[in-house]
C-alpha cells in the first residue's frame, strides 16, 4: 500500500479517540484490552522485546516528558524511539526516531506489513493498537536502543502495557477520562499503576500520600519519587522559557535554559531527567543536558505561534491543564485583553473549564467545534459561557475552528492576545489553518 492506502486503511478501523465512550460495559471492557494487542505483536514477532522501555503515564505532562526523555537519551548518544499520542496534524507526528518523525514511505510499508498479519486476529485491531503494534515493530527495524513508550489512556489496559518497561513514569493524577477509568481518583490511580511491573524503577510523580501508595504497592524494585529524590530548585523566568535548577538522585543540574512557556514544564523536566538518569544508572553530562533541553519542542502546548497580536496554542484538555495554562499566562505574558478560541469535548463539564481558563475576564470567547465526533455544540459552551454572567455580547459561535480562528484575528487588536484551547483537536485544527 502507498500512504494514502495504508491511511484508509488504519481509518477503517475503530478509533475511540474519535468515537468516545463506548456505549455500555461490555465495550468499554473490550476498549481497554489486551487480548488483540497481545496476539498482534506476536505475529509481528514480539518487536517489543527487542529492546527496553521507559513507559509513561499519568494525566497530564506525559508527552512532553516523553519528549524530554527521549531527546536526553539521544543526546546522551543513544537510538532512541518514542511513541506519543494523539497527533496534532500528521499520524506520523506518534512515531519517531531520535526526534524526528516516521518519513511517509516508512509509515506505509511499517502499516502494510501490520494489515497482512491483522487477518490472523480473530477480530480487528482498534485503529490505536494498530499504530502501536507498528510503532514497537518499526522501533526493532531500525534497532533502537530504548523507547519511549507514552500511554494512550490509563495503563493497566492500555495497548501500549505490551510493554515490559524498565523504567515507569508517573507524571501526576488528576480526574480525566472517568468514562474509562474511573470514577474516582484512586480507580484512575489504580488504572495507572498497571504499568508499574516487578523489578522496575518507578519515577514518581504523584506526591498525593494516598495516591502514591497506589503505586508503591505494585511492588517496583526502586521508587524515585518527586521532591524527594528529584525535583525543581528554582525556576527563573526567561525569554522563551526558564532558567531551571534540578536536582535528581544522582546529580544537580543548575542554571539550565528550558526553552517552554508554563512553570509545570520545570517539573516534567525533573521527572525527564530522573527517567533517563535511572535507565542510564547514572547522572548526565552538564552539556548533554542543555543542548537536550535547548532543542526541546512542544508543539500545541502553550506554544507561540504569531505576534501582534499575540497567537498562542495550548491543548489545555481538562480542568487542571486549563488551570496551568491560566496560570503560565498571568506569570508570563503581559496583561492584555484575551480573546478564547475555545472547542471541547462532550465529555468534559463546559462550566468547569471556562471557568478554569479565566473566560469571564476575557476581552471575547469564541466557541467552535473539534473536529471530532466526540465534539461539544458550540451553542452549548456558548450557553454554559452566558450561565458564568459572560456578556453575550462577548460570546460568539463560529463552527469550524479555522473560521474561528481567523474571527478573532480579524476582531484582535495588535496588543490583543488570541488563545486557542480546549482540546488537541482545536489546536492541531488551528495549527494547519495557521501553516505553521
Amino acid at each position: 500500500m502507498n500512504l494514502a492506502e495504508a491511511l484508509a486503511w488504519l481509518d477503517a478501523h475503530i478509533n475511540l479517540e474519535s468515537l468516545g465512550a463506548p456505549a455500555g460495559a461490555e465495550r468499554r471492557s473490550s476498549a481497554l484490552a489486551l487480548d488483540r494487542v497481545r496476539s498482534l505483536v506476536e505475529l509481528l514477532g514480539s518487536p517489543e522485546l527487542s529492546y527496553p522501555a521507559i513507559h509513561l503515564t499519568g494525566t497530564n505532562g506525559k508527552t512532553s516528558v516523553a519528549r524530554l526523555t527521549a531527546g536526553l537519551l539521544a543526546e546522551a548518544g543513544l537510538s532512541v524511539g518514542s511513541y506519543t499520542s494523539p497527533h496534532l496534524e500528521r499520524v506520523n507526528e506518534r512515531l519517531s526516531w531520535n526526534g524526528d518523525a516516521i518519513e511517509d514511505e516508512a509509515l506505509a510499508e511499517v502499516l502494510t506489513f501490520v494489515a497482512e498479519v491483522e487477518r490472523e486476529l480473530p477480530d480487528p485491531a482498534s485503529y490505536f493498537e494498530i499504530l502501536t503494534a507498528a510503532a514497537l515493530h518499526w522501533f526493532a527495524d531500525v534497532a533502537v536502543d530504548v523507547a519511549v513508550v507514552e500511554v494512550g489512556l490509563g495503563g493497566g489496559r492500555d495497548a501500549t502495557n505490551v510493554v515490559d518497561g524498565r523504567v515507569a513514569v508517573v507524571t501526576n493524577v488528576s480526574v480525566d477520562h472517568v468514562e474509562y477509568i474511573g470514577p474516582t481518583i484512586r480507580d484512575i490511580a489504580t488504572e495507572k499503576a498497571g504499568i508499574v511491573k516487578p523489578g522496575a524503577t518507578l519515577v514518581l510523580g504523584e506526591t498525593d500520600p494516598d495516591l502514591a501508595s497506589i503505586f508503591v504497592q505494585r511492588g517496583p524494585e526502586r521508587v524515585v519519587a518527586r521532591d524527594v529524590d528529584f525535583g525543581v530548585r528554582a525556576a527563573r523566568l526567561a525569554h522563551g522559557g526558564r532558567i531551571v535548577d534540578l536536582y535528581t538522585p544522582g546529580a544537580r543540574y543548575d542554571q539550565v535554559l528550558l526553552p517552554l512557556h508554563g512553570a509545570h514544564q520545570a517539573q516534567n523536566a525533573a521527572a525527564a531527567l530522573a527517567a533517563a538518569e535511572v535507565f542510564l544508572g547514572n547522572p548526565l553530562d552538564q552539556d548533554v543536558v542543555e543542548a537536550a533541553f535547548a532543542a526541546v519542542r512542544s508543539p500545541g502546548r502553550l506554544e507561540v505561534v504569531g505576534h501582534a497580536p499575540l497567537v498562542l496554542l495550548d491543548g489545555a484538555h481538562n480542568v487542571v491543564g486549563a488551570g496551568s495554562l491560566r496560570a503560565a499566562l498571568a506569570e508570563e505574558f503581559v496583561d492584555a485583553p484575551r480573546i478564547l478560541v475555545v472547542g471541547l469535548l462532550r465529555e468534559k463539564e463546559p462550566h468547569e473549564m471556562l471557568e478554569a481558563l479565566g473566560a469571564a475576564t476575557a476581552a471575547r470567547v469564541v466557541c467552535c467545534r473539534p473536529p471530532s465526533a466526540r465534539a461539544l455544540e458550540p451553542d452549548t459552551l456558548a450557553a454554559a459561557a452566558r450561565d458564568l454572567g459572560i456578556d453575550p455580547a462577548r460570546i460568539e459561535t463560529v463552527d469550524l475552528v479555522e473560521e474561528a480562528v481567523a474571527r478573532a484575528l480579524a476582531v484582535a487588536a495588535p496588543e490583543d492576545q488570541v488563545i486557542v484551547t480546549g482540546s488537541l483537536y482545536v489546536v492541531g485544527a488551528a495549527r494547519a489553518a495557521l501553516v505553521l
